[in-house]
């Protein structure tokens, strides 16, 4: 279950939360049906509230494939981060915390 710090993103508040952010947006382009989508999802919860920095945004492909095809992502979990409105860089697959702590501070 994701918390309240991270951000549900659809094709209709895309622009307004992750294009705009004032902080650099890691979006995690997702699925209900993805496995390891869900062993990384209390990660990205933990990250959500631990780092001040950053926001945390998921995208659910399944309902959103507009955003998936747009960003090029073709295989789950992906997870891109946007900084100033640009893509700044990406990863993809299940990694650990220290991973995400370590791809988060090389770009934001």
């Amino acid at each position: 279950m994701a918390s309240d710090a991270i951000i549900q993103v659809t094709k209709d508040n895309f622009e307004n939360e992750v294009l705009n952010s004032e902080k650099p947006v890691l979006v995690d382009f997702w699925a209900e049906w993805c496995g390891p989508c869900r062993l990384v999802a209390p990660v990205l919860d933990e990250l959500a509230t631990e780092k001040q920095g950053v926001r945390i945004a998921k995208v659910n492909v399944d309902q959103n494939q507009e955003l998936a095809v747009k960003f090029q992502v073709s295989s789950i979990p992906t997870f891109v981060l946007f900084k100033n409105g640009q893509v700044a860089d990406r990863m993809l697959g299940a990694m650990p915390k220290s991973a995400f702590e370590d791809f988060i501070n090389r770009n934001a």
